[in-house]
């Protein structure tokens, strides 16, 4: 278990940056006039990315301009070498020197950015800050928005990475509110967590190695929060260790933070790309130690809502196989969390890598048997790949409600874990945030952090961890067929419904001859044209025996077709085949218990095709056992069958998995003795009554 100092934080490793997010959204107001309020993090982000830089190249500021004076064309490594930075500024200004001359502010201001190495002129480039310091120029608001940066201390000593990110995605959160559930901000909290469960079990070549190489990797990495969290404590527990942080963002001014901070933290910039994860792996030839990642939830990777050249480029990766990201298989479109979760499997290290994602509840049971989600949750299982899933409390997000979970995944599991999945209801381990920040009402403290990091350690059971086999989570879908038992009459309620009912649609179906009658033949496919010409065919036939059934309607009903067929055939006769009379007798007919069984001309029983039911099985049950308890005391004479076959062309897939949280904690009990509750209703009848007659007497 890692534990962290918190030297002068509050319990979650954080200084407060409360005050100064607050000032900086204060200095969004001067741009009313100027910009529509969604576009004040346009300028604000860009401007607090500029003044990070700048209190960062402060303390050298004055060295690098004597090594320019020395020489106006000093080599690129040897400024870098002066700021102690893998970035500096070659001119003189500053953010408060700058506002001394107003009329010469926006032309200072372009070439002060100008002044930045590439690496960072690239960030302000990819912001567009350039045109949005004309544009404020033009509308008279870029001295003030300027002064009150200057007046921000944003240092390095004032607020580490960690903190900085705080206050991006503070920002962020406000000035971006309509977001999708689940992207953007990830509380240090939570992060710290993730890690603090990643790195449990597994790693200690990372927590005790002397000079550890770790790559930590997060596909969907908002500011880099996770990243450079994860670094943080590894290096507080490993002073020895050397992190590699790579990330992949697809929003502009979130990728601009990480990136900034990268620079700042003397990381490989060229590690935090804008990019599209669902459409390329930047980083195809590296495999990750650790993965960290609050993966979007409910985003679709295809159909109309879906971003442009997603669904084509996530379609194509498919073809790959296992070659690719997207082995075992596609989930449904609307959702892309498998997609995610599948890549970041594919990014770890085949000996020891592990990760640790955030999901929603939807990644763990939604779809049917052969559904998409279903199967790669089925992969998932049977490559051992899930260690533990951790039920998160609710309100620990900034932006979203939804139910959700830690998923732990292990290229190497520890050998009490072979086989098996840790279930970990934390849903009750939080305390009440101090502050609210959007949904985010409950976080994790260092005391809850341990508590959940024991759980996960000690893989034992308790009321709030459960252990279970691979295969409970993977189930047979059965289908149980009852004997045909069914009523059968001439009333004008039944004879009212043949003409859409089941039985008689390959014969005359009313409805659908109706809709097709009102097109050209022409523009009809085949079969229609054939369906249409049956239907004109069989109109007369079928009218004349609504008539007759009309004119012999009762209440009678006959609970045995062999009884009812007689009778049917004598009303009928000469106006139907046989095989049309057993298709009537058929639609005149109601599922009926009481009824008789009916039976083939060999004395077996037919069962009903239009009264069949699924049922869902465990992998690890046994059929037969699980009918005699829980299908064959009710319904004696039902049949089950297993139609899977998933040979050939079309496929038939009735094995699955889902897992269903709820399920897993489920204790059964006793329900109460409907005497003893009989009781209490009347002793508490009795007390009323006896309150009424006090107050309004007999």
């Amino acid at each position: 278990m890692i534990n962290i100092e918190n030297k002068k934080r509050n319990n979650n490793g954080m200084v407060n940056i409360v005050a100064e997010s607050n000032f900086i959204w204060d200095i969004a107001n001067k741009l009313r006039g100027s910009y529509m309020p969604d576009k004040y993090g346009d300028v604000v982000i860009p401007m607090t990315i500029l003044r990070r830089f700048e209190c960062t190249l402060a303390p050298t500021r004055k060295n690098v301009l004597e090594k320019l004076m020395e020489n106006d064309a000093c080599p690129e490594e040897e400024l870098k070498k002066t700021t102690g930075q893998p970035f500096y500024n070659k001119t003189h200004y500053t953010l408060d020197s700058l506002c001394k001359n107003p009329t010469g502010l926006a032309t200072g201001l372009k070439n002060y950015i100008d002044g930045f190495s590439p690496n960072v002129k690239n960030i302000f480039d990819e912001l567009d800050l350039k045109r949005h310091v004309d544009k404020m120029q033009k509308d008279h608001c870029l001295l003030p928005v300027v002064k009150a940066f200057a007046n921000l201390d944003l240092s390095v000593e004032k607020f580490d990475s960690a903190n900085m990110g705080n206050i991006f995605e503070n920002l962020i959160g406000r000035f971006y509110q309509n977001v999708t559930a689940g992207q953007f901000y990830t509380g240090r909290d939570i992060v710290k967590l993730l890690v603090s469960v990643a790195m449990a079990e597994g790693c200690d070549d990372i927590l005790n190695g002397e000079s550890a190489d770790i790559s930590i990797c997060d596909q969907a990495c908002g500011t880099g929060g996770m990243l450079f969290v994860s670094s943080d404590m590894i290096k507080e527990t490993n002073p020895n260790a050397r992190t590699k942080l790579y990330g992949q963002e697809l929003m502009g001014q979130s990728h601009a933070i990480g990136l900034a901070e990268m620079l700042i933290r003397g990381q490989n910039a060229d590690n935090m790309r804008h990019a599209d994860t669902l459409k390329e792996d930047c980083f195809p030839d590296v495999k990750m130690r650790l993965v960290l990642e609050n993966i979007p939830f409910s985003v679709p990777y295809g159909g109309p809502s879906a971003k442009a050249g997603q669904e084509a480029a996530v379609l194509e990766e498919y073809k790959k196989g296992f070659d690719g990201r997207w082995g075992a298989g596609l989930p449904g479109q609307s959702d892309s969390q498998l997609l995610f979760v599948q890549s970041a499997i594919n990014k770890l290290d085949e000996n020891n890598g592990r990760a640790a994602i955030i999901v929603s509840e939807s990644l763990l049971n939604v779809g049917t048997v052969h559904s998409g989600d279903s199967q790669i949750r089925r992969w998932l299982l049977e490559n051992d790949l899930i260690d533990a899933i951790i039920a998160f409390p609710q309100d620990m997000f900034v932006n979203t409600r939804l139910r959700s979970y830690c998923l732990v995944i292990s290229k190497s599991k520890s050998s009490k874990r072979k086989g098996k999945v840790q279930i970990i209801n934390a849903t009750s381990i939080c305390h009440k945030a101090k502050k609210t920040f959007g949904e985010k009402r409950n976080e994790f403290s260092d005391e809850d952090r341990e508590e959940i990091t024991r759980l996960y350690t000690a893989f034992e059971e308790n009321e709030k961890s459960k252990i279970f086999n691979n295969a409970d989570f993977i189930y047979r879908e059965i289908t149980i067929k009852y004997p045909k038992r069914r009523n059968y009459a001439i009333t004008s309620e039944r004879i009212s419904a043949l003409s859409s009912s089941e039985a008689m649609r390959d014969f005359y179906d009313e409805n659908r001859y109706y809709y097709l009658k009102q097109w050209d033949v022409e523009s009809l496919l085949p079969k229609d044209v054939r369906a249409l010409e049956k239907f004109e065919k069989n109109e007369a036939t079928f009218q004349r025996i609504v008539g007759k059934l009309s004119v012999s309607c009762s209440n009678k009903q006959y609970m045995s077709l062999n009884k009812f067929m007689p009778v049917l055939q004598q009303i009928l006769e000469g106006t139907a085949p046989k095989k049309v009379i057993k298709m009537v007798a058929e639609g005149l007919s109601e599922p009926d218990l009481n009824a008789e069984i009916q039976t083939d001309d060999q004395g077996k029983i037919v069962f009903d095709e239009n009264m069949k039911d699924t049922e869902n099985v465990k992998l690890s049950e046994d059929i037969e056992e699980f009918m005699k308890r829980d299908v064959l005391p009710y319904r004696p004479q039902a049949i089950w069958s297993f139609d899977e076959n998933s040979a050939g062309s079309k496929p038939v897939i009735k094995t699955g998995a889902r897992i269903l949280f709820s399920q897993c904690f489920y204790e059964p009990y006793e329900a109460e003795n409907s005497k003893e509750i009989e009781k209490r209703i009347k002793d508490l009848n009795n007390v009323i009554n006896e309150q009424v007659n006090n107050i309004f007497g007999d």
